[in-house]
Formats: structure tokens, sequence, C-alpha cells
């Protein structure tokens, strides 16, 4: 689209050609010269930024996912976020990637291809110190790891293959598996070193360290699924209806469910040495008062107060309240 000047710019431009500053000829020559715009072949840029934009939404989403999981997993603050999204050649990213490292490889079925997570030793060695029970401090020692530091820490990844899979799941269905668990980039060489790659980097925080996570993804895995990156894809509501027959054999199966019900009599403290000289014709005392109501407790969870009685010759109890907290759908 031609470039529309203000009248300010075009009294100025008048101005100076009528003055002598500026050649009308010039201008001419210059408008005729084709203007040439550079490329580089070696950092070809295959997609738009519609779908970088959709990229780093699917990512920001996997990023909350794996800040839950590894809360969860290494019982400390952790803190995951994008940093940036790009597109670069493959042996850029390589050379971007420090000489000893974590990296973890993921095939995508029914993708092809596979994709790259590179963790830095930093959050790495974090991770494994609070696996091993410590305080989550780093101690950089990834070139002789030995093989028990080397399978907690797959497994580890292994596990988060379910936080890739649901925030993948909003493109396609995937089935990801941990393919290889490598310490040296040299080794891996997943696509040509020109070939175009999409690089997500995550700030992480783990504790008191803090690193990157950077996931390098080919455009061979996404290109299958470049239409759906798209904001049209996107905006395409399919509001799901329920199906009242799948509604109403779920209730009656959740009806049908047995639950475990138990009247707690009373507890009572004792030593070892008083179970030890226990006798017949002994007599327990509970803490439970004989004028208090005892509890119902559902699934271990009290419930309701009752009172014990006979019921048709059985031993049973009347409901006398409903126990208070907690939510009430449960």
């Amino acid at each position: 689209m031609e470039e529309v000047l203000s009248q300010n710019e075009i009294d100025a431009l008048l101005s100076a050609i009528s003055s002598g500053e500026m050649n009308a000829d010039e201008l001419k020559k210059e408008e005729k010269e084709q203007k040439v715009r550079e490329y580089d072949f070696k950092r070809a840029l295959r997609f738009s930024k519609d779908q970088i934009r959709s990229l780093s939404r699917i990512h920001e989403n996997y990023a909350r996912l794996l800040t839950t999981y590894f809360s969860a997993q290494l019982r400390t603050y952790v803190n995951i976020s994008v940093a940036s999204v790009d597109q670069i050649p493959y042996e850029e990213f390589i050379r971007s990637v420090p000489k000893m490292t974590v990296l973890n490889m993921y095939s995508l079925e029914p993708l092809e291809g596979r994709i790259l997570m590179e963790v830095n030793p930093n959050i790495a060695y974090g991770m494994l110190d609070r696996v091993l029970g410590g305080k989550g401090h780093s101690v950089n020692k990834v070139e002789n790891l030995t093989e028990i530091e080397t399978m907690l820490m797959s497994q580890l990844f292994e596990k988060a293959t379910v936080n890739l899979q649901e925030a993948w799941s909003s493109l396609i269905e995937i089935d990801p598996v941990l393919e290889d668990f490598e310490v040296n980039p040299q080794f891996l060489q997943m696509v040509s070193p020109n070939e175009t790659v999409v690089v997500v980097s995550l700030n992480t925080t783990i504790g008191e360290t803090s690193g990157m996570i950077n996931i390098c993804i080919p455009h061979i895995v996404l290109e299958p699924i470049i239409p759906k990156l798209s904001v049209h894809y996107w905006m395409q509501t399919a509001t799901k209806k329920r199906d009242p027959e799948a509604y109403e054999k779920l209730s009656n199966n959740i009806q049908l469910a047995n639950i475990e019900a138990k009247t707690i009599l009373g507890n009572t403290n004792i030593s070892i040495q008083q179970l030890l000289n226990l006798g017949a014709d002994d007599i327990i005392a509970l803490n439970q008062s004989i004028d208090h109501p005892l509890t119902l407790a559902v699934n271990d969870e009290p419930k309701f107060y009752v009172q014990p009685g006979k019921f048709k010759n059985k031993m049973s109890v009347q409901v006398l309240g409903e126990i208070k907290g907690g939510d009430n759908n449960e």
C-alpha cells in the first residue's frame, strides 16, 4: 500500500523543491529504480505471525500445567511462563544450546517427527535435588550423571507428557512418548541444519533456582496442523450439547456406587505396656460420653450425628443431624 503524506509533509516537500534543496529529477530517478528487499534463505520464515501467536497460546497453557505438575512433584515454589516464541534454523538452535545440558526427545503420534525439550542444568539439578530430599540447590555435574540420577530425571519428564497431551488437545489428540534422554546436543540430529524450527522459551523458577526450558518444534511436526493454527480455526466456536441419555446413565451409575459407612463408638489412647498387660474382663474407657451422639463417617469423612439402637433385631443408628463443613456436593 502506498504511503499517504500529510499536508505538512507535502508543503515541506514542495518548499524543498522550490528552494533547490531537493532535485525533482533525482526523485523521479529514485522512483524508477527497482526496490530490493533482502531475504535470508537460511532463516526462511515458514510460519505467519498469526500461527506463531497460536503456538504461543498453546504453550502458555502448557506452562501453567507444568507449573502445577512440578509444584506437586517437587513440593516447592515453581513458576513457569512463556518468554518468547521464535522461528529459527535448527543449526542456530543447536549452537545456542550449552555443550552439556539435559535434552528430552518426544515423539508425538500421529504427527511425524519429534520435538526436543532442552532443560537448563540449573533447573534440572534443582529438580533432582528436590526429588532426592534436598532444598533444591543446583549442582552442575551434567557431564557425569549416574544411572540412578538419569533414571530419576527421565521419569520426572516422562510423567509430564500428560500435560503436553492436554495442552495440544485443542489442536489434535497426540500420544507423546519420551524416546530419548541425552546430555550432549551433538548426538541429536533431528532435522537438517537449515530446517526451520519453532523454539518456545519458558522462564522457569524452582525455589531459589531459575533458568530456561526451550522446546524445539520442527516444521515437519507442525506441517499437518498448520491450517488449525490460523485465527479462523480458533474463532470457530462449536458448542457441545449435553447428551441426555449419557447424562442419565452416568447419574444412575453414580447412585448405584458403593460407599463405606461406619459409626465411630469412640477413641482412646493407651501405652504399649497397658496393651501388653490386657487380660479378660479388663475395661478400656473411651473418650465418648454416653450423653453425646456418635459420629457416622462416610468413606472416613464425618457426615452425620447419630444415636445407636436396634431395628428388626439388628444393631442400627438413627441420624440426628448433619455435620456441617466442606462442600455440600461431596
